[in-house]
């Protein structure tokens, strides 16, 4: 669709009609010229100077105006997936690996995650992709999007301090739930990047239970395990206690596996980790998917600057070419003394 910068230029366009109204060429001085036949070749000559000078001035007016071809989306079968991110925002997550603050040294999993997150998106231009948050409670920082820019904003918008409580259950859920945005062609994911976790209800297990079986989605948990920390994968020694209160990252790990959707976990203690980690989620998640693709507002007014130019040098020719091939004057009578 086209618009204008300027559409009161348009207003203008009557005086393009002005070569109707007048000669291009120099009138003759022979008297009553039009008693002669017309010339087919004389007449469309004629015309053709008359649309020229029309041509000219209409997109001389146009290009003031400022024509533009509006930017917008098209259908685009690509590779890729339909992606939630739901990003742990707990004040550990503001920690490092080593499970201290940052002293300059070190960045910590919050800056780590963020800086890796968007050097994958960079990697992935057909993803379509949500993000979303949770530490207190959930947020949906960001519906699912082609955007690249608007996805670059929300992940750095995650940098700034958490908070304490660490609500992953209804996190999930929210995660899920904002698939039902996706793609009709293309699998659907969430991608969990945490630290760590919480008790789960039992009604909002219920409930992450039933939307991954409604939405199908592909499940992936980025567990970014801080020194010291007990691995999920361990079960622990016999006797010892293993109870969704003394270790809820590994009781989440148990939930998750029980969801009856393909879900993988990986424990990621370092920068690299996380990479790989990431690397590998992205191989399993590069399918056939229908996305979108941007197209950008194309500007029209060198189009018509470059008609009007063309027409205006046509013109120019003519009155040029109009010289050579007049009839010589006859030299005026001198009279004799």
């Amino acid at each position: 669709m086209i618009g204008f910068t300027a559409p009161l230029a348009l207003w203008l366009l009557p005086l393009a009609g002005l070569p109707l109204l007048t000669r291009w060429l120099r009138a003759s001085a022979v008297p009553r010229l039009d008693l002669r036949p017309a010339e087919g070749a004389s007449r469309t000559v004629d015309h053709g100077m008359t649309a020229a000078g029309v041509i000219a001035l209409a997109a001389l007016i146009l290009g003031l105006a400022g024509p533009f071809l509006r930017g917008g989306t098209a259908p685009y079968r690509g590779n890729g997936t339909n992606l939630v991110l739901l990003i742990d925002r707990s004040s550990s997550m503001d920690d490092t690996f080593a499970g201290r603050a940052p002293d300059g040294a070190e960045e910590s999993k919050s800056a780590a995650a963020r800086r890796i997150l968007q050097n994958f998106i960079a990697e992935r231009p057909d993803d379509r992709i949500g993000i979303a948050a949770f530490s207190t409670a959930p947020l949906q920082v960001l519906p699912m999007t082609t955007s690249r820019t608007a996805i670059a904003a929300a992940i750095a918008a995650q940098g700034e301090r958490g908070l304490s409580q660490t609500d992953v259950g209804r996190g999930l859920a929210l995660a899920m739930q904002m698939t039902r945005d996706a793609s009709g062609l293309g699998s659907r994911a969430v991608v969990l990047v945490s630290d760590g976790a919480a008790v789960v209800p039992p009604e909002v297990q219920d409930l992450v239970r039933e939307l991954a079986l409604e939405q199908q989605v592909n499940l992936y948990w980025l567990y970014l395990r801080t020194a010291g920390a007990r691995s999920i994968f361990d079960p622990g020694k016999p006797g010892e206690a293993d109870t969704p209160q003394t270790r809820p990252e590994r009781h989440l790990h148990l939930l998750l596996q029980r969801l009856g959707i393909t879900y993988r976990a990986f424990e990621a203690e370092s920068p690299e980790a996380v990479v790989e980690a990431v690397a590998e989620i992205g191989k399993m998640e590069t399918k056939p998917i229908l996305t979108e693709r941007s197209l950008p507002r194309r500007e029209l007014g060198w189009l018509c600057f470059l008609i009007a130019t063309l027409a205006t040098l046509a013109l120019t020719a003519a009155r040029w070419l109009e010289r050579p091939f007049a009839p010589a004057r006859p030299a005026p009578l001198v009279r004799q003394p």
